[in-house]
């Protein structure tokens, strides 16, 4: 079979390229077709926006030649109003710098002569607006200088009777006013475990011999057993005793003493009253 033979039985498109130009120009005859009217609907947007434009611009022009009065009014009240506020805000400016005024000249004078100037002076002499820190600070040594005659440096080698009678007139009252005033005492709340050697003690006679402790400034209070484990109890005791007459130590070194008994005395709590 020769080559012709087999291309002629088998089933090949030989003309697909003509058709795929044919489709091409079909399609470009239709696209071209359209353009006019997409153009067109575009002259329509553009015109309806310079129609929209057109009425808003005459809308507002409408209205403000309406409206330039009351605009004008308004416009005049509010610079009224702020005007009324900067007369105030002057005043108001006006009125700190008198006051800081002031007080730069009292700071001045308290700053040259400290021990001279007291509240009665500062309000019987008040600076003023035309006062100057230089003036106050001239004026102040004339007048330390007048006051500096009246003054006795050196004092008097005549003893005065009077003044030394009221003076010991003073210091008897302040002793007097001293003692009658009571004195604070301090005082402490102590909690005490008292531990036996064995189950066997007798702890009524262990509580006997802690109470038999006696000192000026110790009080005992209630006491009771507490369980410590295998059948032994120790017996917690409370006191309050004055922090200056007796301390812990003692105590301690008393009941300690009773060793038939106690086998160790711990403090469980202390606190001040």
């Amino acid at each position: 079979m020769s080559a012709v033979d087999f291309l002629a039985q088998d089933r090949i498109w030989f003309d697909k390229p003509r058709y795929d130009e044919a489709e091409r120009r079909f399609y470009e005859h239709m696209n071209g077709s359209t353009q006019p009217t997409q153009e067109l609907g575009a002259n329509t947007i553009l015109q309806d926006i310079a129609r929209a434009r057109e009425n808003i611009q005459k809308s507002l022009a409408g209205q403000s030649s309406g409206s330039g009065a009351g605009d004008q009014a308004e416009f005049i009240s509010r610079i009224k109003s702020l005007e009324l506020e900067n007369n105030s805000l002057h005043q108001v400016v006006d009125n700190l710098r008198s006051a800081l005024s002031k007080l730069e000249c009292r700071v001045a004078v308290l700053e040259k002569s400290p021990v001279a100037v007291t509240p009665a002076l500062a309000q019987a002499a008040p600076c003023t607006n035309g006062t100057t820190a230089q003036e106050q600070r001239t004026s102040a040594p004339v007048e330390e200088d007048e006051n500096d005659d009246d003054i006795d440096l050196f004092g008097s080698d005549e003893e005065d009777p009077e003044a030394e009678r009221l003076k010991e007139q003073r210091l008897k009252e302040y002793a007097e006013r001293k003692a009658k005033k009571p004195t604070l005492i301090a005082k402490s709340a102590i909690l005490l475990d008292v531990k036996p050697w064995d189950d066997e003690t007798d702890m009524a006679k262990l509580e006997e011999c802690v109470r038999s402790v006696q000192a000026d400034g110790l009080l005992w209070g209630s006491s009771k057993l507490v369980p410590v484990g295998y059948g032994i109890k120790k017996l917690q005791i409370s006191c309050v005793v004055v922090d200056d007459k007796v301390g812990t130590d003692m105590l301690e070194e008393e009941i300690t003493k009773f060793d038939e008994y106690v086998q160790s005395v711990d403090v469980a709590a202390f606190n001040k009253i």
